[in-house]
């Protein structure tokens, strides 16, 4: 391979967005797949926060009241959807089902509904497997391990939709190495979204491009189950913009991602005091006709002036460059690692008007519990020894019932979170302006969040008393005064407990021993002419350390952590891979022969057996 086209590679990313299409309004479609053929929207508070296309048809929209819904299509049906429990729960089904795509697990996912996937691997892998002088006839590879896993598909053509125009048919120059490599991206999008489709029922709009930015924006071009891919030539040539502007030019400012709604005005407002003709002056509709080309070709406009134009309370240093970038279609942030646990868990709810303590009390128990019934669905998993020691203590008393005892911690989170937004005073037109900021207060996590036996009401009651109230009277000392239009209770700052995953603190010992058992069972010396040893407990010296670090009581504060891999390495003396050997227990295959009794055993275990037959010549355990 030359070393442009090895450099070529270097520089772009292929990036698919899926974005699920009326995700909600899906969700309830899947469970009654009658509500597909009649207007149906989900309501949350007086809102309707996502309708069905059969109703978009008849005139409704998201984000719409209820009763002007209702007045436009009568017959429409309004399901509540206030409760995200089963769409969390979707979610993460579609995000599993994406992930097992993937080779590399760089996976994002925004919000319940979006997800970035980053396939540049699986693309270069399959582009020095074309045949450039067969290009109609190839195969995209899906294993690295089996040749016949993957699908025929034709890399002559885009897979879908392209902008700009569509160029099917046209051959592929070899030096055109980020056309080919989009083009099986597209390819492999194309054929993710139709498993999705097939096996999962969801419909996506599905965005390639060589960066998250391009790709989100790429997928909103052919709604509702499109695919777009940018094309190339991204930048300039021969004094011709390149795709990517073009791309861009065309978009309002405010669809422009990490742009608000308060930065899209602002520049409204700058834009429309100056005078493009003369001394005529130039009028907008509001942000929505505000479009990139505006605002990048506007005289003077740099980062320099939208630092200034922009700058203010709340907003981040540097926010000039970093929008300027945005505008040009630059966006050089990776798609993270998929993760096993979420970063943060949080629960908000917004008012009409909060501006009681005891209200504000009552509103606090019920983020609580719904907070703690996400920490116990999202960062727990079965507990298998605690399922098997559960299974025989039913089988001597038949009346236990399964409990919390079955479930571990995945992640502890460190640090609790109460974070409110005042309502701001009316105007003195009785008008009031929309506060978007909001202000927070922070405190270790108390050690009684993670006890899985008591129950959820009686954890939220302590956790509002001894925690939230103390936080909320921070955030207001005042007794009263203040009004409040959104209330947010979130944990953060998430350490992953023992486990197999590359974030976690340690390997699970448990699952550890449990591999162990598996791994010797092929070499086991018990037919060998050789003592058992007198204490076979002895391997489980480590139970009581596993038990401090992921029992129900640990003490989650600031600076108490579970114990982690390295610091039980003196205990287990070369039982653990490195992480470059792999991460899921097993042992290595090379044996090693005893020459006292011709046993057969891993290298690592060598030592001790020698060490055994040592303690018995000398007549008592080692």
């Amino acid at each position: 391979m030359d070393s442009g086209r090895s450099s070529k590679r270097r520089d772009h990313r292929i990036i698919i967005h899926f974005d699920y299409q009326s995700f909600y309004a899906a969700v309830f479609e899947a469970e009654d797949p009658s509500l597909k053929t009649v207007p149906f929207g989900v309501q949350q508070k007086q809102i309707i926060v996502t309708c069905n296309y059969e109703a978009r048809k008849r005139g409704l929209h998201k984000l719409q009241l209820v009763r002007d819904a209702k007045k436009i299509c009568p017959e429409v049906v309004i399901l509540l959807g206030e409760d995200l429990s089963k769409f969390r729960d979707v979610s993460k089904r579609l995000y599993s089902f994406l992930r097992s795509f993937s080779w590399s697990n760089k996976l994002e996912r925004l919000g319940f509904d979006e997800v970035f996937m980053d396939v540049t691997d699986m693309v270069d892998y399959n582009a020095e497997l074309v045949n450039h002088r067969d290009l109609s006839n190839s195969f995209f590879c899906m294993s690295r391990d089996d040749p016949t896993v993957g699908f025929p598909f034709d890399a002559s053509h885009v897979a879908g939709h392209t902008y700009p125009g569509h160029r099917n048919g046209a051959q592929i120059p070899e030096s055109d190495t980020l056309l080919l490599r989009l083009r099986l991206g597209s390819h492999l999008a194309s054929h993710i979204h139709a498993q999705l489709e097939e096996q999962m029922g969801y419909v996506s709009a599905v965005g390639i491009s060589t960066s998250k930015l391009l790709s989100k924006l790429a997928g909103t071009m052919h709604k509702p189950r499109g695919l777009t891919t940018l094309l190339p030539p991204y930048v300039p040539q021969d004094d011709e913009p390149g795709n990517v502007i073009l791309f861009m030019d065309q978009f309002d400012v405010g669809k422009v991602p990490n742009i608000s709604s308060r930065m899209a005005r602002k520049l409204q407002d700058h834009l429309s005091q100056r005078s493009p003709h003369g001394d005529q002056e130039r009028t907008y509709q509001g942000p929505k006709g505000l479009t990139v080309r505006d605002v990048r070709t506007s005289p003077g406009m740099g980062p320099i002036l939208l630092d200034r134009l922009l700058s203010g309370p709340g907003v981040p240093h540097g926010v000039g460059a970093k929008l300027w970038d945005l505008l040009n279609g630059i966006d050089n942030t990776e798609v993270g690692q998929a993760r096993d646990v979420p970063r943060q868990i949080s629960i908000e709810d917004s008012y009409g008007r909060l501006d009681k303590l005891e209200d504000v009390q009552l509103e606090l128990g019920k983020l609580a519990r719904s907070l703690i019934k996400r920490m116990r669905i999202d960062l727990t998993d079965d507990d298998d020894d605690a399922d098997e020691k559960a299974e025989k203590e039913d089988e001597r008393c038949p009346s236990n019932l399964p409990n919390a005892g079955t479930r571990r911690w995945l992640a502890y989170p460190k640090t609790l979170r109460l974070s409110t937004r005042p309502r701001p005073p009316a105007n003195s037109d009785a008008s009031r302006s929309y506060n978007h900021g909001r202000i927070s207060r922070s405190a270790p996590m108390p050690p009684f969040m993670h006890n899985l036996t008591e129950s959820v009401d009686t954890i939220a009651e302590k956790l509002v008393t001894d925690n939230l109230v103390p936080l909320f009277r921070r955030l207001h000392p005042k007794k009263d005064g203040w009004n409040l239009s959104l209330m947010n209770v979130a944990v953060t700052d998430m350490t992953e407990g023992a486990g197999d995953s590359k974030n976690a603190s340690g390997r699970d010992i448990g699952k550890m021993f449990k591999a162990q058992e598996h791994s010797l069972k092929s070499w086991n010396a018990g037919e060998q002419d050789v003592p058992p040893p007198q204490n076979p407990g002895d391997m489980e010296i480590l139970d009581p350390v596993v038990q401090r670090s992921t029992s129900s009581d640990w003490q989650g504060s600031e600076d108490t952590m579970p114990l982690s891999q390295s610091s039980q390495a003196s205990y287990i003396h070369g039982g653990w891979e490195s992480e470059e050997d792999g991460d899921d227990g097993r042992y290595s295959s090379e044996l090693s022969l005893c020459t006292l009794c011709g046993a057969r055993m891993p290298d690592f275990a060598y030592p001790a057996h020698q060490r055994f037959h040592e303690a018995d010549d000398r007549g008592k355990p080692f």
